[in-house]
């Protein structure tokens, strides 16, 4: 299946159009701008001798030093599939070397653009020599490098060979910073056989909803969690791109980056699908380092079970899905029921290759029907979270909380896009 043609632009500080052959079409990558507008803001380099660590207000919101005294994510590995990590000060020994697929010079270890070290930091950095702390400091990131370039048939067979070696690698979970508008359909066999190599794979849904809102893959695919992006409030921002498609929704603005692929200093004012997509990983590694038996079937669905949000669950938000990611509820109060571990949580379907005991259990999972909606359900009407605080409820911890949600009413253009996009009746 083709997917809807546009003109394709880099989401760093700035759009950069750019055509590939006859077909046109943009890839994202991780955005840097703010709630008002995607072109025109101004980002500040942050010295490194500045304390980046007090720009990271997320690990503040999730109370994350709270959560570190019960798990770190020690004993789980992060596949990033993105530009390459470097090793920096705060990534030096978290770092392992997958496959480079790019066939640039360098190797998986060596990021040529940058995105993918910021993504690395976000998930397990250490903090030290003044970057940026991780939210799962005590996991693993193993590193595939692949294009980011849409030049014509790059993007079908460096993302598919990406995917599968991130499934063929030992990581638990397959964060995914990128994108395209274009379903491939090697890559959507590659997302098939690491669903059934039993991975967690999340992928970042896009910052166009401005201006195009495109379907963004690999997010779309039934098998891969799409996450949009959010604000210290729990509101969605306005260039997260919405749709059936989008599952989480995690930190994504005004976060600490790296400007470029000197690394020198951080920019302010980072952030987009791209944070939120690394930020949700980690959150998952979280958990899954207090309970390294259950399937990935299970750690998904405990992170819908507690996300925060005031709709129905069994009705997702178009713009935050299930709701706001937050790992306190299961760490601190072991809340979230777990579920069969060979029933996906989103399509309610056997996942393909996963067994139906978890790995390493000596007994079975209580086979508790799935408390989410079944793919096939009928529609829901988009439900925008735009207002949040913290609530009496939320297990005395400081985290997200939605408290209203409005209905909004979208006009896309073109038939094939509404079809495409009912991703839970896919």
């Amino acid at each position: 299946m083709q997917g809807v043609e546009s003109d394709r632009c880099r989401r760093d500080e700035q759009s950069y159009p750019l055509v590939s052959g006859a077909r046109r079409r943009f890839v994202f990558v991780g955005v840097v701008v703010s709630v008002l507008t995607l072109t025109s803001m101004e980002t500040a380099p942050v010295a490194l001798a500045e304390d980046v660590r007090s720009k990271q207000w997320y690990l503040d919101s999730m109370g994350a030093e709270e959560l570190w005294e019960v798990s770190t994510g020690q004993g789980i590995k992060v596949a990033v599939v993105d530009s390459g990590v470097s090793e920096t000060p705060s990534l030096k020994g978290r770092v392992l070397a997958g496959k480079d697929v790019t066939g640039l010079r360098g190797g998986a270890l060596d990021d040529y653009d940058s995105h993918g070290t910021t993504m690395a930091e976000l998930i397990v950095g250490s903090g030290r020599g003044g970057g940026l702390k991780g939210l799962a400091p005590g996991a693993k990131v193993i590193s595939v490098r692949t294009s980011l370039d849409s030049a014509e048939g790059k993007d079908e067979s460096n993302s598919a060979e990406a995917i599968r070696a991130a499934a063929d690698s030992d990581a638990h979970i397959i964060s995914m910073s990128i994108g395209s508008d274009v379903m491939y359909p090697a890559q959507q066999e590659a997302v098939k056989y690491a669903a059934s190599k039993g991975k967690l794979m999340f992928a970042s849904v896009g910052n166009e909803a401005q201006k195009k809102n495109f379907i963004g893959y690999p997010a779309a695919y039934p098998q891969v969690t799409g996450v949009s992006a959010a604000d210290k409030n729990g509101k969605v921002a306005k260039y997260s791109e919405f749709g059936r498609y989008v599952d989480l929704a995690a930190p994504g603005l005004n976060i600490p980056r790296w400007c470029d692929a000197t690394f020198r200093s951080y920019c302010d004012g980072g952030g987009g699908t791209s944070a939120a997509t690394a930020l949700a990983s980690a959150s998952a590694a979280l958990i899954w380092s207090k309970h390294p038996d259950w399937t990935a079937n299970q750690v998904l669905r405990v992170l819908i079970d507690t996300a925060g949000r005031s709709w129905p669950k069994d009705k997702p938000s178009d713009y935050l899905g299930y709701g706001l990611v937050r790992p306190a509820p299961n760490l601190l109060k072991n809340k979230g029921n777990p579920g069969p571990p060979d029933i996906d949580p989103i399509t309610n379907k056997k996942t393909p290759g996963v067994g139906s005991v978890a790995p390493g259990s000596s007994k079975k999972e209580p086979s508790t029907p799935p408390s989410q909606p079944p793919k096939d359900a009928g529609d829901s009407k988009p439900a925008a979270a735009v207002k949040s605080s913290r609530s009496d409820e939320d297990d005395g911890g400081p985290m997200w909380i939605v408290a209203g949600s409005v209905a909004a009413a979208v006009v896309i253009g073109g038939a094939a896009f509404a079809l495409v996009r009912k991703r839970r009746n896919a």
